[in-house]
Order: structure tokens, then C-alpha cells, then sequence
């Protein structure tokens, strides 16, 4: 069987190209909506996907790149605490992955099991999807996310639908490796738009020079900021462990075995500190790199080295980062439209593959509650000044739905193959 192992060096450099160019539009599009540094991005996911493979032995043919969970969380952090103090959320949490592998080591996945069932994973990641839909439809209509408008409301609607409807062609009737790159697709379509309405300030590319050190952000830690971003680390965990046993079917290996999954925690833990030491978005696995990996039938993980030498060598190319900074907001918005409904489509699809029962009275106020505070803006505690604290959003309804979940009657743990006896 030919799965790339075996491969020469030429052509496992090739294979790396390919895998960052099937992730680069997720990885780039985040940072971009957060007002991150997309070329620190790319360091970061460079840096945590080789961070990823020295703590799990280069077993796992895995890219690790923005996670989208921590938008809404990273938007809200930035205006509330500053740039610093997010990026200390952001390392904390990448403790919250390590604080797991430990536990899995520990005592094996079962608490995970009762503490993260599908009735609280799934409405949680509803909300991270929906939470953000106004934010998605501001900026398709030429608007910031606050509502002011940046571009007249015709040619943004111009750009934007273009480069949805150019994304959702792609996404449904693309084929080969192709398929696996919408964002791409929707941004080239999109941009080609936007320099035909003359809407691209062409003269920062121009001014950017073409080799630059990155924008790196240095952290700063306060406990607001800590306790704001950390509950969001949830459901990426989950999203994590569902990575990893998808291309353990794609590649035939059982990962959770081997290098076991205490190990992939603590490399996507390690990943998402690191990203949060340099001023980077947090790191997740990528299912479009597995979607590659399955379509190609390549499953060394030497060709994810590569697909992260490669972004890191990006992150210096000044002129890059400026042109992907210059991509207007409308274009954006378009493909947002998709991916955060696709995120809450996740969710939905969480909760009926595991046959959650809405009637009954347990699940339905676990899921109701979660979803009105994750998306209706219910505010606990005060952020009205600077020294106080309060939890809202993605952070409020994860800790209200886990918290829902332990004490509620009926926590007897949800049916399905448990990972135990699949663990070391």
C-alpha cells in the first residue's frame, strides 16, 4: 500500500505544500477577523505543529493551525482587557489541554465522558457558531463588526455573496484536493472583486518590505482575562479528541493507543501556549489536513514538518502579511456566513448522532439554558470597570452547561463505545 512513507524527499516537500495550502484559508481567515497578526499565525501554527510532533514522537499526521472556537472570546478579550492580557488567556488555556492529558494519564477518559457529554458539547458549540452571525452579516454588508460602515452597502454586497457563492460551489461540487479548499477559492474570487470596485489600499503591499520579523505579542497575565477565555478550551478539547480518532480510521492507526491521547493533549496544549507566548490565535487540528491526508493517502508525518517549515518561512515574508491584511472586510464576510453556521451545524450534528432526547427534562434545560446565555448576552457578574470580573458568552454558557450537567439528576454518563480500553 502506498502511504507515503517510502516517499523521496522531494516529494514529502511537495506534500507539505499541499497540506498548508489546503489549511492556509481557516488558518489566515482567524487572526484576520480577530485583528491578529496573520503572519504570527502562521509562526504559531508552525511552531505548534512541530512542538505537537516532538511530544508525540512524529506519530500523528496531524497540522495544527487558529482554532475558530476562540473568536468571539478573543474579539471580547481584546476590547475588554488589551491585546497582552488575551494572549495570556490564550496560554492559560493551552494549560487546560495539558491539565487534561494529565488527567486521561491519570485515570483514563471516563471523566471526560461525564463531564463533556454530547448534551453539553453540542450546545456550546451551537453558540460559538451563532454568537457570532450578526458579526458575519455586519461585515458581508460592508460594515465593521461593530455596525459603522466601512464600504457602501452595494459593493459590498457585490464582493461578499460572489465569494459565499464561489465558497459553497467549491465546498459541494468540488473535486479531488480542490474540494478541500473553499476559503480559498472564496477569497480569490472575493479579492478579484474587491481590486475591480478599487476597494484594496494596494499602497501598504506596496510599502511592506518583503522580509520582516512578525509582530510577536508578549503576554500579560490578569485573572479576568484568565477566566474569560479559559472555559472556551472545552470544547476545542473535545474537538481535539474527535481529530485524532478520525485520522486514526483515515490512516488505520489507533492513536489513542499510540502515542496515546495524554500524549496529542499535551502537544495541543503545548501548541496553544506557545501561540499564546507569541501573540498567535490558539491551535486546534484541522479536519480539511485529514480530509487531505484521506483523499492523497499520504500518512507520513514527516510531511506536516514540512507544512510547518513552510508557514514559518511565510510568517517572514512582510509583503504577504500585508497583502492578506488588505483583503477587504466584505469578502470575509461572505465566507463567514458559511463557516460560523457550519459551526453550529456541528454542534447540531453532535447532539443527533448521539440521539440526545430534547423531551426530556434534563437535556432540554441543559441545551435551552446554554443557548440563550452563550447567544442572548446574559451577563454574570459585572465588566463594567476595569477591576471588575464577569463571565458571558461561549465562557458563561460552557461553565453553565457543565455545571448544569454535574448536578442535574441523571448524570449517569452517555451511551457510546468508551475510549478506556483504547487508552494506555
Amino acid at each position: 500500500m502506498q502511504d507515503g512513507f517510502n516517499d523521496p524527499l522531494w516529494r514529502q516537500v511537495v506534500s507539505g505544500a499541499q497540506m498548508l495550502f489546503v489549511a492556509f484559508g481557516a488558518l489566515v481567515l482567524m487572526p484576520l477577523i480577530t485583528g491578529l497578526d496573520p503572519n504570527v499565525a502562521l509562526f504559531t501554527a508552525g511552531i505548534g505543529t512541530l512542538l505537537f510532533q516532538l511530544v508525540t514522537g512524529r506519530q500523528v499526521p496531524v497540522f495544527l493551525a487558529s482554532s475558530f472556537a476562540f473568536i468571539t472570546p478573543i474579539i471580547l478579550a481584546k476590547g475588554q482587557f488589551g491585546l497582552a492580557e488575551t494572549m495570556g488567556g490564550v496560554m492559560a488555556a493551552g494549560f487546560v489541554y495539558t491539565f487534561m492529558g494529565l488527567m486521561v494519564k491519570i485515570k483514563g477518559t471516563g471523566f471526560i465522558d461525564r463531564m463533556l457529554p454530547p448534551v453539553v458539547i453540542g450546545p456550546v458549540i451551537i453558540s460559538i457558531g451563532l454568537a457570532m452571525a450578526p458579526i458575519a452579516a455586519n461585515m458581508a454588508m460592508g460594515k465593521a463588526g461593530d455596525g459603522s460602515v466601512l464600504l457602501p452597502y452595494k459593493t459590498a454586497m457585490l464582493i461578499s455573496m460572489p465569494a459565499l457563492l464561489t465558497t459553497l460551489i467549491v465546498a459541494v461540487f468540488g473535486k479531488g484536493i480542490f474540494r478541500l479548499v473553499p476559503i480559498i477559492a472564496g477569497v480569490l474570487v472575493g479579492f478579484a472583486l474587491s481590486f475591480a470596485f478599487g476597494v484594496v489600499d494596494t499602497a501598504k503591499i506596496a510599502a511592506a518590505p518583503w522580509l520582516e520579523i512578525p509582530n510577536f505579542t508578549a503576554p500579560a497575565f490578569n485573572w479576568q482575562a484568565i477566566l474569560f477565555i479559559v472555559p472556551v478550551a472545552l470544547a476545542p478539547a473535545i474537538e481535539h479528541i474527535g481529530g485524532v480518532i478520525a485520522v486514526g480510521s483515515v490512516t488505520g492507526r489507533d492513536y489513542l493507543k499510540k502515542p496515546g491521547l495524554h500524549r496529542t493533549l499535551l502537544g495541543d496544549g503545548l501548541a496553544t501556549t506557545a501561540a499564546g507566548l507569541f501573540g498567535g490565535p490558539p491551535n486546534t487540528t484541522y479536519a480539511e489536513v485529514t480530509g487531505a491526508v484521506m483523499l492523497t493517502k499520504n500518512y507520513n508525518p514527516k510531511i506536516m514538518t514540512w507544512a510547518a517549515v513552510f508557514a514559518i518561512t511565510l510568517a517572514f515574508i512582510g509583503k504577504f502579511g500585508a497583502l492578506l491584511q488588505s483583503i477587504p472586510v466584505p469578502v470575509m464576510g461572505g465566507i463567514l456566513c458559511l463557516l460560523f453556521g457550519s459551526i453550529a451545524a456541528v454542534g447540531m450534528n453532535t447532539m443527533i448522532r448521539h440521539k440526545i432526547d430534547l423531551a426530556e427534562a434534563r437535556n432540554l434545560v441543559i441545551v435551552s439554558v446554554t443557548l440563550v446565555f452563550g447567544i442572548g448576552g446574559v451577563l454574570i457578574g459585572s465588566g463594567d470597570g476595569p477591576d471588575d470580573w464577569g463571565l458571558k458568552g461561549i465562557a458563561l454558557c460552557a461553565v453553565v452547561a457543565i455545571a448544569l450537567n454535574l448536578i442535574l439528576p441523571g448524570n449517569d454518563g452517555w451511551k457510546h463505545k468508551k475510549l478506556d480500553d483504547r487508552q494506555s
